[in-house]
């Protein structure tokens, strides 16, 4: 498992480097000492796990990973623990204190081994390919809120001028991508552009019917009911048909 420090503080990723290596099966493949920095670098090397220091110069490890078209698994290392509500509301995997005990850290990797195993490797092959499939994992942030959301879970974007609020749960959050944005970026076999407002996740449609014109009503699983335009509606017909 290739992984990536990313903290401000040289003398905390040394120790962190040190601890690591009783763990052989995490290979650090480099550091940062910055969120851009750390940016450039987990684009470039597509690691599998970051340790990441939330109180950096400039950009928080929070404002970092909402830049990220897809989220690694994250352990947090901080020295404060007024973050760690905040850090578990976002799915970290485990959030460490500085000094980081040997114990804690070990605890951390056992819960790493955990979910890769619960997950499959939620990290797919084609990390660095431009398409997001259902697969894939990405950070959302919204204000103060975020999340990781599988994009499984997604089952709709809606337009808002040059922003997208999207539909997971109960949560409705806003992002900062337009509708043809995201378009580019998913995969068109699981999200479907039913009109120049809405993308629906395939996968969460419960019910289809016709309607006004010739076009079609979604009915999503959250209850949501989207139109498909006439003209999509012939696309989506040719998509489902055999």
């Amino acid at each position: 498992m290739r992984a990536i420090i990313i903290d401000d503080e040289r003398l905390a990723r040394t120790e962190l480097r040190k601890l690591l290596q009783d763990y052989p099966e995490v290979e650090v493949v480099d550091e940062a000492a910055n969120a851009d920095e750390g940016i450039t670098k987990i684009d470039t090397l597509q690691p599998d796990l970051v340790f990441l220091d939330i109180q950096m110069p400039g950009k928080t490890g929070f404002d970092m990973l909402a830049e990220l078209e897809r989220a690694p698994h994250v352990i947090f290392t901080t020295a404060y623990d007024e973050y760690a509500l905040k850090a578990f509301e976002v799915n970290a995997l485990d959030y460490l204190l500085k000094p980081i005990e040997p114990k804690r850290l070990a605890d951390a990797m056992q819960k790493l081994h955990v979910a890769e195993v619960k997950e499959n490797h939620i990290i797919p092959e084609n990390f660095n390919q431009s398409i997001l499939t259902e697969v894939d994992q990405v950070f959302v942030k919204d204000g103060e809120r975020c999340w990781f959301v599988k994009l499984s879970d997604i089952r709709l974007f809606e337009s808002v001028g040059n922003y997208a609020k999207v539909f997971f749960g109960g949560n409705k959050p806003l992002i900062l991508k337009s509708l043809n944005a995201l378009e580019e970026r998913l995969d068109q076999k699981t999200f479907f552009r039913a009109n120049r407002k809405h993308i629906v996740n395939l996968r969460m449609i419960e019910k289809i019917e016709p309607y006004f014109n010739g076009g079609l009503l979604l009915e999503l699983k959250g209850g949501e009911k989207i139109e498909v335009s006439r003209r999509q509606t012939v696309k989506f017909k040719e998509m489902m048909s055999l």
